[in-house]
């Protein structure tokens, strides 16, 4: 099989980053449908919808800037039973961020998202950041990324790269997004009818909870005590 790398990163590569789950565990015919960048009253009720009709859970990696505008799709997708995960509050890439800045943002995701489960924009991460968010969440990448939302590929070009790469345990990406939504309307019942025709059943991603220590980024709390201990060292 030609490898397509932006559509699906082989295990030399994945094993790098061993923290990360880039396929669930499962030995049984079950692929893992998500769903990134939204919720947005343009595409993510249609997907509910959609999801709703076949009976499919899923798992919605949701920018916390969409959930604090839109709260009632948010609590819909929860509703309908899906999972959830982090996935920044502004949409933010980790290689383009400070890591202060970084970990601000998605602790404020965090507190209306509230899941354990994290997935950063473009799947880019530091090396630091990577080890840091590993200790406080579960990182799920993917097995295979539809291109959805890559307008220079035809809508056929997106579902091939589902079909062609989805196996057991497949965590497959898509968007609800404006960028991907003419791709997708057309492409995911398709890609749900192919699926079940090939024997696939479909399933939400769920990881016990881990101890989490509450945080806040260390930052100011040392700058404070790094002033009190200047103050100090000029009363000596």
């Amino acid at each position: 099989m030609r490898l397509k790398l932006q559509v699906h990163l082989p295990h030399y590569i994945t094993k790098w980053f061993p923290l990360a789950v880039w396929r669930m565990p499962d030995d049984s015919k079950t692929v893992y449908l998500t769903f990134d960048d939204g919720p947005i009253p343009e595409v993510t009720p249609w997907v509910l919808d959609l999801l709703r009709k076949h009976t499919i859970e899923a798992t919605f990696f949701a920018v916390g800037e969409n959930v604090f505008k839109y709260p009632e799709l948010f609590e819909q997708i929860l509703e309908d039973g899906h999972a959830v995960g982090n996935h920044t509050y502004h949409h933010l890439q980790g290689l383009k961020s400070d890591n202060s800045t970084y970990y601000k943002d998605i602790v404020e995701a965090d507190k209306l998202i509230g899941s354990n489960l994290f997935r950063p924009p473009h799947g880019w991460l530091k090396r630091a950041q990577y080890r840091y968010l590993a200790n406080r969440y579960k990182i799920v990448m993917w097995d295979v990324i539809s291109c959805d939302y890559n307008q220079n590929i035809t809508k056929e070009e997106v579902l091939k790269n589902v079909l062609k790469y989805a196996r057991a345990g497949s965590i497959i990406t898509f968007h609800d997004s404006l960028k991907a939504a003419n791709h997708l309307v057309w492409v995911l019942p398709r890609a749900i009818a192919a699926l079940k025709a090939e024997g696939y059943s479909f399933s939400k991603i769920e990881f016990p909870k881990v101890r989490r220590i509450l945080y806040s980024p260390p930052f100011p709390r040392m700058r404070r005590l790094r002033a009190n201990l200047r103050q100090l060292s000029l009363w000596a």
